[in-house]
């Protein structure tokens, strides 16, 4: 039992709540969820939570990979017609990475969302939700902040009832889905369901620094991105000499390339000190605050390693 509590917490940045987790672990199949608006292309920061999900499945959960349709129209991300495109798309980037159509269960939201019963429990959940609750759980989510529309206080009391028609006990997000997390713990209760344990990881910078990665606003890399291009962004990606707090090209190789490939190499010069095997990300941050370790050579390093990583999508997507 321990051995799988390590794994699927591992990586996480707060797990609601762990007496929960290990109770739920403790179940035949309990039932893991992850939602994701088919809004533009997969980057590295649906990666995070996509692994977590397959860490589920590896210790025998039923896995439900959400691709939340409805969501991204209500939050202005295009068309009916182009999210439907999206969806494809977004589901085979998805398989390219490990999620197996065979061991996942891939749902699509307006396959469910539309139905009167569904409908019933979002209007039953907003006689529970207090506007100034809503508005704030969508904070961190939402394309619209200074001229919020109604479809932003729809939104959370959706994804709470989500988890209700899917019968999940874990629901697994970025960490800027906490707020939504705990309406669905709260509220879901007071409508006959039970409240989901919530695991939250660890957002990751834009490329330009910014605190989150997007495709809305450009500063990321898609899975399926081209080697050159990859190495292009990184090479231009904000990564400050000594300085690891909010660096994107650390917190990739802390979040995406150590826990993949277990170590990353770094190729140098001899005159420059030679080639680094760096397995701990506590080893990373250590050398590149002392300076022994220039962000060139890291951007390098770790460009090299995201595009070994992401290989199999661009040869599943047939992109070579």
């Amino acid at each position: 039992m321990q051995k799988k509590y390590e794994l699927v917490t591992r990586g996480t940045i707060e797990v609601v709540t762990e007496t929960e987790l290990r109770k739920v672990l403790t179940a035949r199949r309990p039932v893991v969820y992850c939602g994701y608006e088919p809004s533009g292309k997969i980057h590295y920061g649906h990666v995070i939570t996509l692994w977590k999900l397959l860490d589920f499945q590896e210790v025998g959960a039923h896995t439900i990979l959400l691709l939340a349709d409805l969501h991204a129209y209500l939050n202005d991300k295009g068309s009916r017609e182009e999210i439907e495109q999206m969806v494809e798309y977004n589901k085979q980037c998805f398989i390219g990475m490990g999620a197996d159509p065979e061991r996942i269960e891939f749902k699509v939201g307006s396959e469910f969302q539309l139905e009167s019963k569904y409908t019933m429990d979002v209007l039953r959940m907003a006689t529970e939700t207090t506007l100034l609750r809503a508005r704030r759980s969508m904070a961190e989510i939402a394309r619209h902040l200074k001229n919020p529309d109604v479809a932003q206080v729809i939104y959370p009391l959706m994804q709470a009832v989500d988890m209700s028609y899917l019968g999940v006990d874990v629901a697994i997000g970025g960490i800027d889905q906490r707020k939504v997390h705990m309406i669905a713990r709260e509220k879901l209760e007071k409508l006959g369901y039970k409240k989901p344990v919530c695991v939250h990881m660890p957002l990751l910078h834009g490329l330009d620094g910014d605190a989150k990665m997007s495709s809305s606003k450009g500063n990321f890399i898609a899975v399926d991105e081209d080697p050159d291009e990859v190495r292009r962004k990184v090479k231009k990606a904000f990564c400050p000499m000594r300085v690891v707090e909010g660096n994107p090209i650390i917190e990739y190789a802390e979040h995406v390339v150590l826990p993949r490939l277990g170590e990353l190499e770094i190729r140098r010069p001899e005159k420059y000190g030679g080639t680094l095997n760096v397995r701990e990300s506590d080893e990373l941050k250590k050398l590149y605050v002392a300076g022994e370790l220039h962000p060139a050579d890291l951007k390098s390093a770790v460009a090299e390693a995201l595009i070994e990583i992401f290989t199999p999508v661009r040869e599943y997507l047939g992109k070579g």
